[in-house]
């Protein structure tokens, strides 16, 4: 991953951030015993999914090119020597 932008756009960061709020958000009110308060956190993190997926569309995420696995070049066939017999 290390040689991929992989998550590195404004889309992927806002998304994550906002996620990040609500699981915090859910965390104090699940300690608090307040069962709105933890619905109302997972709420928030899905729409950091949600916020995340529309700047995608909006061109603020990684362009569509650069997904997909990586290609890995395969090697050439033996080439054997002219002449040479076993």
């Amino acid at each position: 991953m290390a040689g991929s932008s992989h998550g590195h756009t404004p889309a992927a960061w806002t998304g994550v951030i906002i996620a990040f709020i609500g699981f915090c958000v859910s965390g104090a009110f699940m300690v608090l015993a307040d069962p709105l308060g933890f619905w109302a956190g997972l709420v928030i993190v899905v729409l950091g999914g949600v916020v995340g997926g529309i700047m995608r569309l909006m061109g603020l995420g990684q362009p569509r090119a650069d997904h997909g696995p990586a290609t890995v070049p395969q090697p050439e066939p033996a080439r054997q020597a002219v002449g040479a017999e076993s």
